[in-house]
């Protein structure tokens, strides 16, 4: 129970950081690309508890958490309303509004990764700042895998769905009311691993390439 305990004051400021700026840069982009939605709704914000669904945020991936023992969590966050037609190329904008939230992800484990480097060099492997900044690289890095996912209505279907010929959109869109049961189902029959952990691993290995040269001044 202290173990379980201490992983999540470990990993809360990071997931809050996580879902915050995904969720903020969806929206951003969707004012960028000409729909104010968000923006009007008040999502445009770094704010946590604007982004942050008191059951799905909080409540469920902790009784998931300790339910399991720790060995599955799942939730998510209000979502950003966006009026895809409002954009002013909405098959292209749908797909750069769906992958900026991911995108955001990326960027932010790419400063936990640096983060990490320079703590492990300052404060040791041990540090509880380490320890967090270590929860952040993997926090990001599940997000952007999980979120890039081609199913609706998670970003990864959001971007596919705007590259399929327009009638193979509509009848994949109607996928979209059944799309997190789908997801759920796959994650427990483990069938996503591969996508999961590939992708995971793959975008830990572009960010240790870019963050070497930094990593390597604070040494």
């Amino acid at each position: 129970m202290d173990e379980m305990i201490r992983a999540v004051t470990v990993y809360a400021l990071p997931l809050i950081f996580a879902i915050t700026l995904h969720e903020a840069a969806h929206a951003y982009a969707a004012k960028r690309y000409g729909d104010a939605t968000a923006f009007v709704a008040g999502r445009m914000t770094l704010d946590p508890f604007k982004h942050i669904d008191p059951f799905g945020t909080v409540a469920m991936p902790l009784l998931l958490y300790f339910g399991t023992q720790g060995a599955f969590t799942f939730g998510y966050a209000k979502p950003v309303p966006v009026d895809f037609g409002a954009l002013r190329s909405p098959r292209l904008h749908s797909a750069l509004v769906a992958f900026a939230g991911p995108a955001a992800n990326l960027v932010m484990a790419l400063g936990w990764l640096i983060l990490a480097t320079i703590l492990l060099n300052h404060s040791g492997r041990g540090d509880f700042l380490h320890e967090v900044s270590i929860a952040g690289v993997k926090v990001n890095l599940l997000m952007f895998a999980f979120n890039l996912i081609p199913i609706l209505p998670l970003d990864g279907g959001r971007i596919l769905n705007s590259m399929l010929p327009r009638q193979l959109a509509y009848r994949f869109s109607q996928l979209e009311r059944y799309g997190f049961i789908i997801v759920l189902a796959l994650v427990f029959m483990r069938m996503l691993d591969f996508w999961i952990i590939g992708l995971q691993n793959i975008a830990l290995q572009v960010l240790q390439v870019v963050a070497l040269p930094l990593q390597l001044l604070f040494r």
